[in-house]
């Protein structure tokens, strides 16, 4: 039976019909598909002004092709008054126990939220059996839920509203929605302060107008890590682990579960930007009896000629040269996590380096730190942590002092291993830098300026005109300046 999916959000639209993933933002140009101008929890206009397609997409599916699946999930807002989305409210009362409940009517196929976040990560990680955690700041039915290796779903969202409160603390902060990364690159130049932890337990100090966002920062990654340690870790029924919601972006956090678990996965597109794929694998294994694994890179491929061929070793050679180089190759990769399609390539052993990407090329905030893309081989030489992390999902501790480039304050790197089944132009790149320097890891970060990941060769090139890259790879091409 053919599905297609959809996720109503009041952000981060997206569809997927099991080969091509259609993440919104990346054609819309606005992050997490929310125009500057709107709130996406304030003003959930942006929802139905701004981008109409998806929900045109839903319905010319389900009204013109009746012998199809539509599958789909929501968060909270996507019901109200200035929607009223007709067929679906009947669904609104639906609320999972088991990872496989669903709701089917009509050829409508729903499951909760939570549970899209859930199958994602679950289905990926090929796992046969493991626990799943899932923390959002707003699902539908839930918050944080654990999911048991028989499937059995845990409420979570009384004690751990882990993702509200990063939220809620990155507006304070003055980052704003969506802003909790940043908040967490803060945290490494911060320290245990207990007047902060005791605000986020239980509330009796109040925090002024006035105080340290580095120290808030600090203690509220500990503090989350405590909860997970207090509430998580006793309901451990596996070995295995699959975490997802946006609070898995959080890679203190999935480091931390390494410890406790023999294997932990986290899917690259871990965000609300991955809730279609969720929703279509669920469907297609509950009707169809088929896992269906999500490739990593699912999204567009454009055809691109240029006029000078591309050398990957001259391209490592300028690298270590000093040069930064734009990097675009074959199809997008699904969520943010996954870099090596679109990204910006750079030497790891410049100490100076991250300072001036963040300040001629990504323009953003002069602590965030930037990742190191590793060969899969060489990952325990440079990163103290038992397990590859092909997504960048998990900050370990840095063993050598060869690649401050990649070094966070703290001394922390988020590291992404590559292996060429993953990738293997990416993985020729990096090991022609090794080759080269002796250093087998490039520095890596996506592929934008203050605005989405570049999609198309277009998007490509005007990011480049308007930065300080030096270089741009485009397929088989090079363009320099």
């Amino acid at each position: 039976m053919k599905i297609y999916s959809a996720t109503l959000n009041i952000h981060d639209h997206n569809t997927y019909d099991g080969v091509y993933h259609n993440q919104r933002e990346r054609h819309t140009r606005f992050k997490h598909n929310v125009p500057k101008h709107f709130d996406a929890y304030e003003d959930q206009a942006a929802f139905n002004l701004e981008d109409r397609h998806l929900i045109d997409d839903f319905y010319n599916n389900y009204f013109k092709h009746k012998e199809e699946i539509l599958s789909f999930t929501m968060t909270k807002g996507v019901l109200s008054e200035k929607f009223n989305i007709k067929n679906i409210l009947e669904f609104k009362d639906f609320r999972p126990k088991n990872l496989w409940d669903y709701y089917l009517k009509d050829n409508l196929y729903f499951i909760d939220h939570h549970q899209s976040h859930a199958t994602y990560a679950f289905i990926n990680s090929k796992f046969t059996e493991s626990d799943i955690l899932v923390m959002d700041n707003i699902g539908y039915k839930f918050r944080s839920i654990f999911v048991k290796k028989d499937g059995t779903i845990i409420d979570l969202s009384d004690k751990l509203k882990l993702g509200k409160l990063w939220e809620d603390m990155s507006k304070l902060t003055g980052f704003g929605p969506f802003g909790a990364s940043k908040l967490m690159g803060l945290a490494g130049y911060g320290q245990y302060s207990e007047k902060f932890y005791n605000y986020f337990e239980d509330k009796k100090w109040i925090l002024y107008e006035h105080f340290e966002k580095n120290l808030l920062a600090f203690s509220l990654q500990k503090f989350t890590i405590d909860k997970i340690k207090e509430h998580v870790l006793p309901l451990k029924t596996s070995d295995n682990i699959c975490v997802s919601g946006g609070v898995a972006y959080n890679g203190y956090m999935n480091e931390e579960l390494t410890k406790h678990y023999k294997n932990v996965f986290v899917p690259p597109a871990v965000g609300d930007e991955g809730q279609a794929i969720g929703a279509y694998q669920h469907a297609d294994y509950m009707l169809n009896n088929n896992k269906h694994i999500a490739k990593t890179f699912s999204g567009k491929e454009y055809d691109y000629v240029g006029e000078k061929k591309v050398n990957y070793k001259d391209i490592a050679q300028s690298i270590a040269d000093g040069c930064v180089v734009g990097w675009f190759q074959g199809k997008s990769e699904s969520g943010n996590r996954a870099l090596g399609n679109r990204s910006i390539l750079a030497d790891p052993r410049n100490p100076d380096i991250k300072d001036y990407i963040n300040e001629t090329i990504k323009k953003r905030e002069d602590f965030r730190p930037f990742a190191p893309a590793v060969l899969e081989e060489h990952y325990k030489e440079y990163f103290d942590t038992n397990q590859p992390s092909p997504y960048m999902s998990r900050i370990c501790k840095v063993k050598s002092n060869k690649i401050p480039g990649v070094t966070h304050v703290d001394n922390t790197a988020r590291i992404q291993t590559v292996n060429k089944n993953f990738n293997e132009k990416f993985y020729n790149i990096i090991n022609e830098f090794y080759k080269i320097t002796g250093i087998p890891m490039l520095l890596n970060t996506s592929f934008n300026c203050q605005e989405p990941i570049v999609e198309t060769p277009e998007d490509a090139i005007y990011t480049f005109k308007n930065t300080a890259l030096d270089i741009l790879v485009i397929n088989d091409y090079v363009l320099n300046k």
